[in-house]
């Protein structure tokens, strides 16, 4: 999923003209607290039984302040999946692409970002599976669910279209192709998740899709350290 760092949003949580310009670096250093550990907690558990207070003692605030920043459970989900995915974005995909020898082991990599393997992208799964619950029932949600997947839509095209420009890849419908992987990935990871399907079945299974339509060896590039 491309992650890109982009200017914060004025909200509740901005500096208003008033007050100090010292303010602002306190304030954002609580949002963060705060959004750090609503990722902690909403993968761990739900964000339905998501309590404020829980989320206030985390982050080491009070109550009042939570509130402050997130009018509503939808807001902070929002947010927190915003933060997590920025977060994780340099770390995750921009050093593993930095090391990729050519584009089909980039996209091989990108293949492994996208799946629950255990830890950091587990728990960045979990928060899409609550994303899709909540948006289905609250349409205040579904723009933060289009954003998304659009960024996860682009960052699979723009390796597509590299790989179509460079010869490595056969010429496809690179939107398209981009949907359908996407898809996919949604689909076999829920399964990993709920341990219908090992993971490593999973990411043979979605690169024997792109490996077919784009013309690469069917065999899936080894995961680095694995």
């Amino acid at each position: 999923m491309v992650r890109r760092p982009h200017p914060r949003r004025p909200g509740r949580g901005a500096v208003s003209p008033s007050e100090p310009a010292t303010a602002e670096p306190a304030q954002r250093g609580a949002r963060e607290r705060i959004l750090a550990a609503a990722v902690e907690r909403i993968a761990s558990d739900g964000i339905d039984d998501v309590r404020i207070a829980r989320i206030a003692m985390d982050a080491g605030v009070s109550t009042g302040l939570v509130h402050y920043h997130f009018e509503t459970r939808e807001a902070l989900l929002a947010e927190a999946l915003e933060y997590s995915f920025e977060l994780a974005g340099d770390v995750r995909i921009g050093e593993g692409e930095g090391e990729a020898p050519d584009h089909a082991h980039r996209l091989a990599a990108m293949i492994d970002q996208s799946l629950p393997f255990p830890g950091m992208l587990e728990r960045d799964f979990i928060l899409w599976v609550e994303l899709w619950l909540r948006a289905s029932r609250h349409p205040s949600l579904r723009p933060t669910a289009s954003r998304l997947y659009g960024r996860m839509h682009d960052w699979f095209a723009g390796a597509l279209h590299a790989g179509v420009d460079s010869g490595e890849f056969r010429a496809v419908d690179v939107d398209r192709l981009s949907d359908r992987i996407v898809a996919l990935l949604d689909g076999f990871g829920i399964r990993v998740l709920v341990g219908d399907l090992p993971i490593e079945r999973a990411r043979n299974e979605a690169w024997a899709v792109l490996a077919a339509e784009l013309g690469l060896d069917p065999a899936l590039p080894a995961r680095p350290g694995a």
